[in-house]
């Protein structure tokens, strides 16, 4: 698995974009869930492959992983990257000027909808204010204030030259996701084949399929993203 690149933006580097978005703090959440399951540095990198003192450098905010690691590292740890994301806003958040501070979001109720669904307690999710992800050369931001447990919601952003995961390292983990380009343009490599997606183009694809998603090109590519389900398997792509 490709280590990312030193710069730590993950942790909450002052990067906050224009739009007012919150550069979520999650390498403490990641040490966090790590020690709750009883896992060294040593073995969730075993298991990532990746060397421990990148996972250090990962949990205390010096480096960014790509994509593929993160999302082996929330396979690792039995959580998911909505959870981590909302463990981390818990110990503060940087970046960009979100204004006045919004009232607290009590927790979901205990109850649960007819169709399983907790409890929508924030509906509008401002442009500004949004949790913010910074990995290397990706930025996600989440378009719902709320936790989902069932569906990522995201505007992701990939800047020239970025990857998702190394060309020999795909991908793979629980779910189907489903890609909206807005600008820029996006190569998605889906198991053998590779399809250029470009402004107003969409692709949808089953997630456990070995994939990869990348930027060529010299300008930035912007989408909407959905992933469906992908808590429901979170195993990274070396893990059956």
């Amino acid at each position: 698995m490709t280590e990312g690149a030193p710069s730590g933006a993950l942790a909450g580097a002052p990067d906050g974009g224009g739009d007012g978005g919150l550069t979520v703090q999650l390498g403490a959440a990641i040490r966090a869930a790590r020690e709750d399951r009883g896992l060294s540095l040593r073995e969730v990198a075993r298991r990532v492959g990746v060397s421990p003192s990148f996972v250090s450098q990962v949990e205390t905010g010096k480096a960014n992983p790509s994509v593929g690691t993160l999302y082996s590292l929330v396979g690792v740890l039995g959580t998911s990257l909505d959870d981590l994301i909302g463990k981390a806003g818990q110990n503060g958040m940087s970046g960009g000027d979100p204004g006045p501070a919004p009232e607290p979001v009590p927790e979901p109720a205990p109850q649960q909808s007819a169709a399983g669904w907790p409890p929508v307690d924030a509906p509008l999710q401002s442009a500004t204010g949004r949790k913010r992800l910074q990995m290397t050369g990706v930025v996600w931001e989440r378009l719902t204030h709320d936790h989902d447990p069932f569906v990522d919601f995201l505007h992701v952003e990939y800047a020239p030259g970025s990857e998702s995961c190394a060309p020999d390292e795909l991908m793979r983990h629980g779910g189907r996701e489903y890609g909206h380009v807005l600008s820029g343009r996006l190569e998605v490599q889906i198991a053998f084949e590779t399809y250029a997606v470009g402004p107003g183009d969409s692709i949808h694809f089953d997630s456990t399929t070995p994939h990869r998603l990348s930027n060529p090109y010299d300008e930035p590519c912007t989408a909407i993203w959905f992933v469906i389900a992908r808590s429901a398997d979170d195993r990274p792509a070396g893990y059956a």
